[in-house]
């Protein structure tokens, strides 16, 4: 599956500049003009729009429980207002107990895969150390 967006304002750390963007299976394949677009392609128009990568939120409190109360935002709330900002990933702070199964984690994100909660993005978590 491929996807062409358009003649858009492309916004990068450095500039801006117009631009179309290949995605090809999910991925940015090409940026450019007169790119060699394989048949089929679905376009967006993007004139008139800036197209920028998503942001990263590198420290959430998605149902954080801390001092007898617990954050407001569970996991799809939080994550699905953070879709709606731009904000593509997570990075969830954590506060384990030692009894938690969190704590004997020894690989980062491991809580994440092993998550049952509804996500509307990436997520992977933040360990405070004891």
């Amino acid at each position: 599956m491929s996807l062409l967006i358009k003649g858009g304002t492309v916004v990068t750390h450095a500039n801006t500049y117009r631009a179309d963007v290949l995605c090809v299976d999910g991925k940015i394949h090409a940026i450019g003009t007169d790119l060699d677009v394989p048949a089929g392609c679905e376009t967006i128009d993007a004139s008139d729009q800036l197209v920028m990568p998503g942001g990263i939120d590198p420290h959430t409190h998605m149902q954080l429980p801390f001092m007898g109360t617990v954050a407001s935002e569970d996991f799809y709330t939080g994550t699905a207002a953070a879709l709606a900002g731009g904000t593509t990933s997570i990075i969830d702070f954590v506060i384990p107990s030692r009894a938690s199964r969190c704590w004997k984690l020894s690989r980062p994100g491991r809580a994440g895969r092993k998550s049952r909660h509804r996500l509307c993005l990436p997520r992977r978590d933040h360990l405070v150390g004891r």
